[in-house]
């Protein structure tokens, strides 16, 4: 499930977020947005908690669409830190998107592997 987001929750959730952001701007006229929208959902099991996934209604939402300078739907934006990270729009088809997708997972899956403690030989193990 995405968890939707606001133009009041979207400090809280986006910007102030300990992990990196994939947000959707998204409208329910969009039948693009429909055919995104389960790629998106597979991305978010793939990529477990690494990478969080917010949609955001762009009508209802006119001030973040604006400051975003949206120019077609749906377009993606990759935040980290309260940086924008990525920016994807103007998607050809679905393979496209994937492509896309595929690339922010592999980025951040990496990191979070190279980090991760039960992957780290402490030194504590008994001989």
């Amino acid at each position: 499930m995405v968890l939707s987001v606001s133009e009041r929750t979207f400090n809280q959730e986006v910007l102030e977020s300990p992990i990196p952001v994939l947000i959707n701007f998204e409208a329910p006229w969009c039948g693009l947005c429909r055919i995104v929208h389960p790629l998106l959902l597979q991305f978010q099991t793939e990529c477990g908690g690494d990478i969080k996934l917010v949609g955001i209604n762009a009508d209802e939402n006119f001030k973040l669409s604006n400051y975003y300078r949206l120019k077609s739907l749906p377009t993606l934006i990759l935040i980290e830190n309260g940086m924008i990270k990525q920016r994807l729009e103007g998607f050809r088809g679905r393979e496209d998107l994937r492509q896309a997708l595929k690339q922010i997972k592999d980025s951040y899956n990496k990191f979070s592997q190279t980090y991760k403690i039960s992957d780290l030989d402490l030194g504590c193990r008994s001989a």
